[in-house]
């Protein structure tokens, strides 16, 4: 299966200051690639997904791609299960081309599937999960209903893959994958970072507070105000304080 992907070189950061200047060949050592895993419908030319890579390109490499079943990916989305393998042929790119530290980043559905990848062995140097369910099957709000809807419905299935370019599995999960929540505990010691906002529709505080609990003292709980759901709510700043944070948390030790 093909998973569309996108490679920036970014600019070279040494010790938390940037160079923005071009270089070609192989990364310097020690020089960071950030991987970006999108929401659930998003894919690699969606507007905000493209912005992210732009702002995090000034604190290292940045490679996005769309997972399965999204955008020029093959395959179907199996909503948050086997995304885990995409994410983890990113993260292998990325050392591939010479990087020898490799952070990730995830929203919504990328953001739990970031904090499972992490709690595997040969994880990432470091971790931000922003908007993140911390458990499956949530209704507990209007967009998640609608979101189930797409999901399990066959009208919904066709709506995604025509409406939203996502083509959706039919199959249920089988066996159910670790949760987020079940995942944290897993990650230590990597840095782990978790982002919220506090006006977010999909899911409520009480989820990035589970992931915060969970991690204890192996995580850092950023829940920020006004902020709403995942890539569009994500602004420059919240952006660049997340470059500045993986710079320093996946510097060498």
């Amino acid at each position: 299966m093909n998973i569309e992907a996108v490679y920036d070189p970014g600019a070279v950061v040494y010790g938390g200051s940037r160079d923005d200047s071009d270089y070609t060949g192989s990364p310097p050592t020690g020089h960071l690639a950030v991987v970006v895993a999108h929401g659930f419908t998003g894919d690699v030319d969606r507007p905000a997904v493209r912005r992210v890579a732009r702002t995090l390109a000034r604190y290292g490499a940045v490679v996005t791609f769309s997972f399965r079943g999204h955008g020029r990916s093959g395959g179907h989305s199996t909503v948050g299960d086997r995304e885990v393998l995409d994410v983890a042929a990113a993260v292998r790119w990325a050392r591939e081309l010479g990087h020898a530290r490799v952070a990730t980043v995830g929203f919504s559905m990328g953001g739990s599937v970031v904090l499972r990848h992490a709690a595997l062995p040969d994880g990432p140097d470091a971790v931000v999960s922003v908007s993140a369910p911390a458990r499956w099957y949530y209704r507990g709000t209007a967009p998640m209903r609608r979101v189930h809807w797409l999901v399990t419905r066959p009208a919904g299935r066709l709506v995604g893959r025509y409406g939203f370019r996502t083509r959706i599995h039919h199959r249920d999960w089988n066996p159910v994958p670790l949760s987020p929540v079940e995942s944290v505990p897993l990650i230590a010691p990597t840095p782990l970072l978790i982002v919220h906002g506090d006006r977010d529709g999909y899911f409520p505080v009480d989820h990035p507070g589970m992931l915060a609990d969970a991690a204890g003292e192996n995580g850092e709980l950023w829940l920020e105000h006004g902020m709403g759901h995942a890539e569009d709510a994500a602004g420059e700043e919240l952006l660049e304080r997340m470059g500045e944070w993986l710079v320093k948390a996946a510097a060498p030790r």
